[in-house]
């Protein structure tokens, strides 16, 4: 007996064999058990998914000589002849070799003729979307309203390209593509009748490869038989379709998450002998790390035999969760960006190392000090901040170096200087005297700043000044969240902050503000946030949006009393229209975006 495939041996003969579409099942077993029985039948989506499979059994269930029911009997005449596909009463056509109007109208004219053995004359139309369209103008007539004993099964891979009017005329199925774990699932009972040894991990593969199509998944296992000789291992499935072992892929994560660029670069090295596709790799990393931030959330344990799902939780335990989604996010770029690499091997290269060089700050341990922020000039922070700390001078020398020249002064208006800051300090800070170098003098030396001294624990009841501590804060959820608080109460044992109802508030958010609050204050406490019912005019926020107000407000009469706007509404009777504030690098804010030409003084 000659050799069958396993694609046409397994094709399933009745619903309960079918696998991956039990809605489309459900309701045709319905429909058959209850005679609510429609003359048209649409049956859309990806390819090997069960399209035609379907409709052959829905012609069995309609001409089975037992009568019209959703489980036919598999051994009267109609079901074996419509098996092995020569039944007279199922007229099976290939829109795509048959797409002229011509051959519509041949089809078409049979119709009005009884059944010759069956009880329907069933027309399984397979790819619809191939016709042209004077032959779906030919077809709609009778597709809405055929005789009795006629029934119309259609099947397509695309089913937008049918006409509305034909979709308004069926009843439509649209059949899902299904995971690789149902794919390996079936193929392990098909592998298990067929008596051949497989791999979990090699089932895996195969449905991965298969994108959700069974049909196209047997066949890649009647291949990966051949190559295997009668046994699947997973190293066997991975050469054959030229993927890598997740074992070798889990040593590159491994080489990342332990900081090893060495050990990185030498798995890299031997990937590369594989002539891999490297594209296809930063794919299976990426769906690595993404098993891992899965495990991380749902926890349980691994199941046996599955070597991924056992790195996967291994590395869950010991890699922190930042990490994870930053590995995450880098992989989904780095094949984004592959097209735009030298080579493909390099852009692989370049996107582990960014693995490497990138990595999520650690909060600061208790008893620890924080890293301090960066420090910023008045003129490099933005509209509304709290202006820096005055910097240590060093000892007066026997000849100190003169003075700089005076910074000129931002302006927001030809007319008006800036409005201070409502959460600035009273005080402005003193500008560290500025070294000038003699010509032909050496450069003078990068001087390392050291870190600022952590702030002195306030006595209880003293004055805490929450929008300076609040603005300086590092940018990030931290940062917003304070921003946001009111300060109600502050004493030696707790702090409570009020925030308005539905103001995004974490776990994680909250303990970085208690640890940044003991960090400032000097001592452990207790941090508590309470719901306020409406918006408050005293948080940082407010107050920035309230000067920034104030700002524009300024900016806008600046400009309604600048005589060369006064002028050219004299003797043109322009109108001042919209005056906009922008900020510039160094964030000054000037006037732009103004309808009229004004005086720009000093906008450079």
């Amino acid at each position: 007996m000659s050799h069958q495939v396993l694609a046409r041996k397994w094709r399933p003969a009745r619903f309960e064999d079918l696998v991956g579409q039990p809605h489309v099942v459900r309701a045709l077993s319905n429909a058959l058990s209850g005679d609510r029985l429609h003359h048209a039948y649409l049956f859309s989506g990806t390819r090997g998914v069960g399209k035609t499979t379907l409709a052959r059994i829905l012609a069995r269930c309609l001409n089975c000589e037992t009568g019209v029911t959703p489980t036919p009997c598999g051994e009267c005449r109609s079901c074996v002849e419509i098996a092995e596909g020569r039944h007279l009463d199922l007229i099976e056509v290939d829109a795509a070799s048959r797409t002229r109007v011509d051959d519509t109208r041949e089809l078409l004219d049979n119709v009005s003729y009884a059944p010759t053995t069956g009880r329907f004359k069933v027309y399984l139309i397979d790819e619809v979307h191939m016709l042209s369209e004077k032959s779906f103008n030919a077809l709609l007539k009778t597709l809405e309203e055929p005789p009795d004993h006629v029934k119309f099964l259609l099947a397509t891979t695309d089913p937008q390209k049918l006409p509305v009017t034909v979709l308004s005329r069926c009843l439509q199925f649209n059949l899902k593509p299904m995971p690789p774990a149902m794919i390996a699932e079936h193929l392990a009972r098909v592998l298990a009748a067929e008596g051949v040894e497989a791999e979990p991990g090699a089932l895996l593969r195969l449905g991965e490869a298969a994108e959700g199509s069974m049909r196209d998944a047997l066949s890649l296992t009647d291949q990966a038989i051949a190559y295997g000789g009668e046994r699947l291992s997973e190293a066997d499935a991975c050469d054959m379709l030229g993927l890598l072992p997740r074992t070798r892929l889990a040593g590159l994560l491994d080489a990342v998450f332990a900081g090893d660029g060495p050990g990185l670069l030498q798995g890299l090295a031997e990937l590369d002998a594989l002539g891999p596709d490297w594209s296809r790799l930063l794919d299976e990393l990426a769906a690595l790390v993404h098993q891992v931030a899965v495990r991380q959330v749902a926890g349980g344990e691994p199941e046996a035999g599955e070597e991924a799902e056992a790195w996967a939780h291994a590395v869950a335990g010991r890699v922190d969760p930042e990490t994870v989604q930053l590995a995450y996010q880098i992989l989904v770029h780095g094949v984004r960006d592959l097209p735009y690499a030298p080579d493909a091997r390099m852009g692989v290269e370049m996107t582990l190392l960014r693995l490497l060089a990138f990595r999520p700050e650690p909060p600061p341990a208790a008893g620890e000090t924080a890293r301090p922020a960066p420090v910023k000039t008045d003129a490099a922070r933005g509209p509304g901040s709290a202006p820096a700390a005055p910097r240590p001078q060093a000892p007066a020398s026997a000849n100190p170096a003169p003075p700089a020249a005076p910074a000129r002064a931002p302006k927001t208006s030809p007319s008006a200087g800036p409005e201070p800051d409502p959460v600035a300090d009273p005080a402005p800070a003193a500008a560290a005297p500025t070294a000038v170098r003699e010509p032909g003098a050496e450069p003078p030396a990068a001087v390392e700043h050291a870190p600022a001294p952590a702030a002195a624990p306030l006595a209880p009841g003293a004055a805490f000044d929450w929008n300076r501590f609040a603005l300086g804060l590092p940018a990030g959820t931290v940062r917003e969240l304070a921003k946001h608080a009111e300060l109600l109460q502050h004493d030696a044992e707790r702090v409570v902050l009020a925030l308005a109802q539905g103001t995004p508030c974490t776990d994680r958010a909250k303990t970085r503000l208690k640890e940044a609050l003991e960090q400032a204050l000097g001592h452990s406490l207790r941090l508590e946030i309470v719901d306020r019912s409406g918006p408050s005019d005293t948080t940082p926020a407010a107050q920035l949006a309230a000067a920034s107000a104030r700002r524009q407000a300024g900016a806008e009469a600046s400009m309604r009393e600048d005589p060369v706007v006064q002028a050219l509404g004299q003797e043109f009777g322009a109108e001042l229209g919209a005056v906009r504030i922008r900020e510039d690098r160094a964030g000054d804010t000037v006037d732009g975006d103004a309808p009229l030409p004004a005086r720009q003084q000093d906008a450079d």
